[in-house]
């Protein structure tokens, strides 16, 4: 045994071994004093270190002309991006640094001075007061600043670095030098090649850097630079660069940018939730198990007695007989097709269509699929997803239309690939309008957009198309016990069971489960931060739909007792109203977070939350709706109806 096990050791050790990388995520190896590309990206506003506030909401190009950066001798070539990396305004472009591996230069210049007029000081001194970062790129690292977490006191590297400061006087200073400081590694058998791991930077002010040659600069180390916004101010942009060996490996440098703020919240937040969604869930088996078993025995006890030989003296008398009530008086009325049942049936296919879209884009984040490095993939990735996944979308819809008994089927065909993507365009592109007017670099480019419409008629409408015409082809699904030709009256409900304050109670639960997470990836969203906490996302995702599912049965549990068989809008829309509750919670983040004025950044920052509440009110609502239609078909299934 032990010569085998050695001979299977040796066998491994020598064969060969084959190995990839995952697409965009190849290291790229350089040589000492080769040319190391610098790429810019847009200006980002961030939270001011002031007053912890985000004072703007769109981005502008690097190469705008009030910022009056230096460009390349040729013009600044584009960088290929991904499609999610547009959507989400990134703007990669080329830039006259000049980076040699491994050679520590100090004060090289880049332009001859520029002018800074009037009009571009104020643009200028504006951004700065809204805390404006410059976001640079060395092999596909961003140039970060070191800061100091306020709860660990640990230090970490904030991807962007400042455009300039505000000081105490309210006086706005222009960082017009950049300390970059890049760490390498020693990659190859003999250490010959070299690896960027980490890319640092430290912007100061400089009034009397001046502009010698082409590569050459005299840097000053005094006065600050302040734009002169009543006459014209001669700036001279210069940077030095500063090469440190590192222990860091490739495959784990992006580590140091991954930093966490009081990591306890997240897990106090996750315990939270967890014991919470146990104790409903034992609420929700307590009801199944205990109450609606000793109905449903019950019932069908009293199912089986010969109403004609009732006597005063009976085991079952006439006081037994009228607990008859409650859910199983509507069982010719609980299958009843709703009310605008296309629009319902519509709604659930593009529901279930956000759901496996959204579990398997968060499923593949998870595990690390989707690199940081990769800037846009996890957008792009879910973009192709869900329109992947028309064809389940396109089936769902059919076969609740048909279970509803909806005669209308050319419509429900053309609905399910249209209304909702359609809302979902329409308000994109009109944000979109708003964004261009304000000369943002964050205005998708016309050739994105017919991109995106080329992707939605060419792929995704023939899978909901297809996925459609297979659920018209399968029969409905059956209900349990027959549907009455008249109505049944519905008596008057409890002011806890009427329509709002119902779906307000129901909704308020699934929330609960993802609010502090919510919190994170807005401040990602809103400051063009990297949010990478993919496995806190993955378990609150479960826990918002166990949340969902079990509020929603409670509450079509006690409509039902108080013979209220009008459950299917309520349980969708009671569930659906977590996404009412996440476009409330970006008011209060924006009454607590974000100060600004003007008419473009109100319309953008609602505008957008109201769009991201409308799907996740389609995704919650899906979910609540199929928790209730299982459960009603599972508790008129378990008793005798004659």
């Amino acid at each position: 045994m032990q010569v085998s096990s050695l001979l299977i050791a040796i066998t491994l050790a020598t064969a060969p071994v084959q190995a990839f990388y995952l697409p965009g995520l190849a290291p790229t190896s350089f040589d000492h004093d080769d040319l190391v590309p610098l790429t810019v990206n847009r200006l980002t506003p961030a939270v001011s270190q002031h007053d912890e506030q985000i004072h703007a909401v769109v981005g502008y190009d690097y190469y705008h002309p009030a910022f009056r950066f230096c460009r390349p001798e040729k013009g600044p070539q584009w960088v290929r991006e991904s499609l999610g990396s547009i959507i989400f305004g990134d703007r990669i472009r080329t830039s006259p640094f000049k980076i040699h591996m491994g050679r520590n230069e100090t004060c090289k210049s880049l332009c001859a001075s520029r002018d800074f007029d009037e009009r571009a000081a104020k643009f200028v001194n504006t951004r700065i007061e809204q805390a404006y970062n410059i976001n640079l790129l060395i092999d596909g690292l961003p140039g970060a600043e070191l800061r100091e977490d306020p709860y660990t006191h640990e230090i970490y590297a904030s991807p962007g670095f400042p455009l300039g400061r505000v000081k105490d006087d309210g006086t706005k200073v222009l960082h017009n030098h950049w300390d970059i400081i890049v760490d390498y590694h020693r990659a190859g058998l003999r250490g010959g090649k070299y690896r960027v791991v980490g890319v640092l930077v430290a912007p100061r002010s400089d009034a009397d850097a001046k502009y010698v040659s082409e590569d050459k600069a005299e840097c000053g180390s005094g006065r600050e630079l302040v734009l002169n916004e009543n006459g014209n101010t001669p700036v001279a942009y210069t940077y030095s660069v500063y090469w440190r060996e590192s222990a860091t490996p490739w495959a784990t440098r992006w580590d140091q940018y991954l930093h966490v703020e009081d990591p306890k919240i997240h897990w106090f937040s996750l315990i939270n939730s967890t014991i919470f969604v146990v104790f409903l869930l034992g609420m929700v088996s307590t009801i199944l198990i205990r109450a609606l078993r000793k109905d449903i025995a019950r019932y069908n006890r009293l199912d089986n007695i010969n109403l004609d030989d009732l006597s005063g003296t009976s085991a079952v008398g006439e006081d037994d007989i009228q607990e008859d009530s409650g859910w199983k008086l509507v069982h010719g009325d609980i299958f009843r097709s709703p009310r605008h049942a296309l629009l319902l049936s519509v709604f659930l296919g593009n529901g279930a269509q956000l759901f496996f879209m959204v579990g398997f884009t968060v499923l593949f984040a998870m595990l690390g699929f989707l690199s940081p490095s990769n800037r846009g993939f996890l957008t792009t990735v879910g973009l192709l997803l869900y329109t992947l996944f028309g064809f389940v979308g396109g089936y769902v819809s059919s076969r609740a239309y048909k279970t509803f008994g909806g005669e209308n089927w050319k419509l429900n065909i053309a609905a399910t690939p249209a209304l909702v993507p359609g809302i979902v365009f329409t308000t994109f592109f009109l944000m979109n309008l708003f964004v261009w007017t304000k000369g943002s670099s964050g205005a998708v480019p016309l050739s994105t957009m017919l991109a995106i419409i080329g992707i939605w008629f060419v792929i995704s409408v023939p899978l909901s198309v297809a996925g459609s015409w297979v659920g018209f082809k399968q029969p409905g699904i059956e209900p349990p016990t027959r549907v009455n030709q008249i109505p049944r009256q519905i008596p008057q409900v409890s002011r806890s069971l009427s329509l709002w304050p119902s779906i307000l109670m129901t909704g308020v639960l699934p929330f609960c489960a993802i609010f502090v997470e919510l919190y994170f990836i807005m401040t990602s969203l809103w400051t063009s931060k990297i949010y990478y906490m993919f496995g806190f996302l993955f378990i609150c995702y479960g826990l918002m739909l166990l949340t969902s599912a079990c509020t929603t049965v409670l509450l079509v549990y006690f409509m039902l007792c108080a013979e209220d068989y009008r459950w299917q809008w309520r349980a969708f829309a009671g569930a659906g109203m977590t996404g009412g509750y996440v476009f409330l919670n970006a008011l209060g983040f924006w009454a607590m977070k974000i100060s600004f004025g003007g008419l473009t950044g109100t319309v953008l920052y609602i505008g957008y939350s109201a769009l991201i509440a409308f799907l996740v009110f389609l995704l919650s609502g899906t979910i609540g709706f199929f928790a209730a239609f299982v459960f009603s078909h599972r508790i008129y299934s378990s008793i005798k109806i004659d």
